[in-house]
């Protein structure tokens, strides 16, 4: 027996087994996604502080396919009505371009989960990532929007190794386990947001004059990414055994319209329609908990977007400026994560997310109508509190239903309406906030974390698979 398989089976044993081989080997088992995690996430942000000035720099040029596109944000623009004076074309463009790789993680989430429910964890883990590679890869030899494009479409259908992390830390058998592993992943999250950013505007302050200003990022991407596929072989054992994977990949492909349909994913029909399927109660949960998460992250990713413009506008932040602003919320929210999150005891996360969504209100509205860098802050640090709380909590809570050949199909719908979510928020917000301006619309977002607050008041108590 390998190592990894030592490993992923001392993590399997079940919860009422306490040994120190079974505690070393989730421990393993976590500590390895983590970092597997972070090796990507750290990838992936390295574009963030660079797609204005991508945008930018393919705006001067006569590609079609970027003049098409601004064409209809511009006739979208005369439609509604927008005055003179608040055509921020590059917000609602920036927002359209930004929402296509969620919306394209929408469609591939859940495919990859209920996938690797029959075929493992491990082998779609290695195959999301040889996907990314492929992405950043086409990113490299960009030259025109055209093949830019390209690379976010397929960064986007390869992006579901976050639902496949989740699903791992699902597999492991107790609560607390995974509570630590959920946060765990958060904290993968935190870092990479916060230290990716800033690694790739340096790499593109620094490259050579008659070099394009994003190769060098571009190729970095494409070194984290083929050093994560390496780790990943080599570190990374398998979760989930045969004797607790579906019977056959065909029940996967007849599922497909029940995970790619907005109200069946909103209803969990990729489990109701199992013969194993959860109980009724635990299912209406489900139910719950998945409309917070949706509600919740539509209004969080829309705050998340619209912020860089709001700095860059009200306070001409640099670029600099705007790494050293994500930087601030990175570095509060790994600390939280680290001290706080982790900590949180089983059956207390509901209580946890109804505090960090009510600080959300007021981090809103200081944001919004912020007239100086250190009200901006202010909110930005009650904002990184939320931030960090709620998506491992809600995580932790569903990964405690279904069975263990549910988990993948579970936390590939969760993270498809997360992605869903990503997907509208951000146009929603930017197109509120072009119209009416930033003041209105944090405003009404921070009123409408309301919504979320009253879901939470139907979760009932019950014993959990």
């Amino acid at each position: 027996m390998s190592e990894s398989e030592s490993v992923g089976n001392s993590a399997m044993e079940s919860p009422g087994e306490s040994s120190p081989k079974a505690d070393s080997g989730t421990s393993r088992v976590i500590l390895v996604v983590f970092l597997a995690l972070l090796i990507d996430l750290l990838g992936f942000t390295l574009i963030l502080p660079l797609l204005p000035s991508i945008l930018d720099d393919y705006g001067k040029t006569d590609d079609g396919v970027y003049q098409s596109l601004q064409s209809i944000v511009d006739w979208f623009g005369e439609t509604i009505g927008v005055p003179v004076e608040r055509k921020y074309n590059s917000v609602l463009f920036g927002g359209l371009i930004g929402s296509l790789f969620s919306l394209l993680q929408f469609l591939s989430s859940p495919l990859t989960g209920a996938a690797s429910d029959y075929f493992g964890r491990r082998p779609l883990m290695m195959i999301s990532t040889v996907g990314l590679m492929a992405s950043y890869a086409l990113w490299a030899v960009s030259w025109n929007f055209s093949v830019f494009l390209l690379s976010r479409v397929v960064g986007g259908i390869c992006k579901g190794n976050v639902s496949l992390c989740t699903a791992i830390i699902a597999d492991l058998p107790c609560p607390k386990v995974r509570n630590k592993g959920m946060a765990m992943i958060g904290v993968a999250f935190s870092l990479g947001f916060t230290v990716g950013p800033m690694i790739g505007a340096y790499f593109a302050m620094n490259t050579a004059k008659r070099e394009i200003f994003y190769l060098s990022p571009a190729l970095l991407g494409l070194m984290f990414s083929t050093a994560d596929l390496l780790f990943i072989f080599l570190m990374l054992p398998e979760t989930l055994h045969k004797e607790n994977r579906v019977p056959s990949v065909n029940s996967g492909l007849q599922e497909s319209v029940d995970l790619l349909s907005p109200m069946a994913l909103f209803q969990f029909s990729a489990v109701t329609r199992r013969k194993d399927s959860t109980s009724k109660e635990s299912l209406q949960n489900l139910k719950v908990l998945g409309l917070v998460y949706f509600f919740y992250l539509f209004l969080f990713s829309g705050l998340e977007y619209t912020l860089s413009f709001l700095t860059h506008q009200r306070f001409h932040f640099t670029s600099m400026q705007q790494g050293k602003m994500f930087f601030f919320i990175g570095i509060t929210m790994a600390v939280i994560q680290g001290g706080y999150t982790r900590r949180i005891k089983p059956g207390s996360q509901i209580k946890t997310v109804k505090r960090a969504i009510i600080l959300l209100i007021p981090a809103f509205v200081l944001v919004g109508l912020a007239w100086n860098v250190t009200m901006l802050y202010s909110g930005l640090l009650l904002y990184s509190f939320a931030a960090a709380t709620v998506v491992p909590c809600l995580s932790t809570l569903v990964s405690a239903y279904g069975s263990a050949s549910q988990k993948g199909t579970v936390m590939g719908i969760l993270r498809s309406l997360g992605a869903l979510a990503r997907a509208l928020g951000p146009i929603i917000a930017s197109t509120v906030y072009w119209w009416a301006g930033a003041e209105i619309c944090f405003i009404i977002s921070s009123a409408f974390f309301i919504v979320p607050l009253v879901l939470l008041r139907l979760i009932k108590q019950t014993k959990t698979e």
